[in-house]
């Protein structure tokens, strides 16, 4: 067994950093790289089957929680989970009217810049999105940090999931390009 591997209530006690939207990702590389350390499995390969079984679930439990708690909307997925909230992003598909327009002028505008073969607009699309994203998740920390507002927030991951679509077909524009 390795010593001194209790098991967490949840990722945020694992890696000893505060339950938070916003965190120091920084304090989060570096309590992940001594967990990591801690529980990699070539320090079991001493071990017997059984204990090395157990070792590589909790090496895979380490890095699963620090890639949960790395990604901002995986992070607040998760902070809601632990709020018994589910975000409902497969069965929840309304939206404002005025996001979804915004949405299908996005989806236009990058159709228009990849078939263009225009890459600085692409990059200007780009800016924007990242721009949104960044003011959709200033807003996830104060709706789940302090007003603790977990129906809005969860609609708020919702918008964040069709921003990340967004990313990836602007990443996917780009890929075209370089072709």
């Amino acid at each position: 067994m390795t010593h001194g591997f209790d098991t967490p209530k949840n990722h945020f006690q694992l890696f000893g950093i505060a339950q938070s939207y916003k965190l120091d990702i920084a304090q989060l590389e570096l309590a992940f790289r001594a967990l990591q350390a801690q529980v990699h499995p070539d320090k079991s390969a001493h071990l017997s089957d059984a204990e090395q079984r157990v070792a590589m679930q909790r090496s895979t439990l380490v890095n699963e929680a620090y890639q949960t708690l790395r990604s901002p909307i995986r992070r607040a997925r998760y902070l809601l989970s632990l709020q018994g909230v589910d975000t409902q992003e497969e069965t929840n598909t309304a939206m404002p009217l005025e996001f979804l327009m915004a949405q299908m002028e996005w989806r236009e505008a990058v159709a228009d810049a990849q078939q263009a073969r225009d890459a600085d607009a692409l990059g200007q699309l780009e800016a924007r999105m990242k721009d949104e994203t960044g003011e959709l998740e200033a807003m996830l920390a104060v709706k789940i940090d302090s007003e603790h507002d977990y129906a809005f927030a969860a609609g708020l991951v919702r918008k964040l999931r069709f921003m990340e679509r967004l990313a990836e077909e602007i990443d996917s524009a780009y890929d075209e390009l370089d072709n």
